[in-house]
C-alpha cells in the first residue's frame, strides 16, 4: 500500500512519480496478546539500512524511503524511543521518517497484493525479496 503522503487513494503510478508524498508501505494487524508494537518496530529495524535516507536497497527514491506511521501517541512515542534506541545501537543517524499521528494508510491495487506468492518467478522476487524472507527466518509463500 501507501502511506504518508497528502494525496488520497494514490496509484502506483502516481506514488511511483513522486506526486503524492506517499511511501510504498505495508500496514500490519497485530494481537497485542500475542506480540508488542515495541516487538515489531525491534524487527523493523533489523529488514532494512535504516540508516540510508535514499530508499531501501535496492529501491531508492522517496517513495521507498523507510518510514513508520503510528496510529496513536502511544505508538508514536514507541516509535520516536524505538528509533532513538536504533540509533544509538547502530552508531549512526537513522533516517526512518516517523510521521505524524492520523496519516492514512492506502491499499495498492489488487496486482501488488501478496505480490511474492502470486509471482514467484520474478526477477525482483528471486533476487530480493526470496533471500530478504530467508535471512529474517521468515516462511517464502508458494
Amino acid at each position: 500500500g501507501y502511506a504518508g503522503g497528502d494525496e488520497a487513494n494514490p496509484t502506483y503510478k502516481q506514488v511511483g512519480a513522486g506526486k503524492t508524498g506517499h511511501a510504498e508501505a505495508v500496514q500490519i494487524t497485530f494481537d497485542p496478546a500475542k506480540t508488542s508494537y515495541e516487538k515489531l518496530l525491534a524487527f523493523f529495524w533489523k529488514t532494512h539500512d535504516p540508516t540510508d535516507g535514499r530508499g531501501v536497497a535496492p529501491d531508492f527514491g522517496r517513495q521507498y524511503r523507510s518510514i513508520i506511521v503510528p496510529l496513536d501517541e502511544a505508538q508514536r512515542a514507541a516509535a520516536e524511543k524505538s528509533k532513538a534506541e536504533a540509533q544509538q545501537q547502530l552508531g549512526k543517524a537513522i533516517a526512518t521518517e516517523i510521521a505524524p499521528i492520523g496519516k492514512a494508510f492506502y491499499l495498492a491495487e489488487d496486482y501488488h497484493q501478496d505480490y511474492v506468492r502470486k509471482n514467484p518467478r520474478d526477477g525482483y522476487v528471486q533476487a530480493i525479496a526470496v533471500p530478504k524472507l530467508k535471512k529474517l527466518g521468515l516462511r517464502v509463500p508458494g
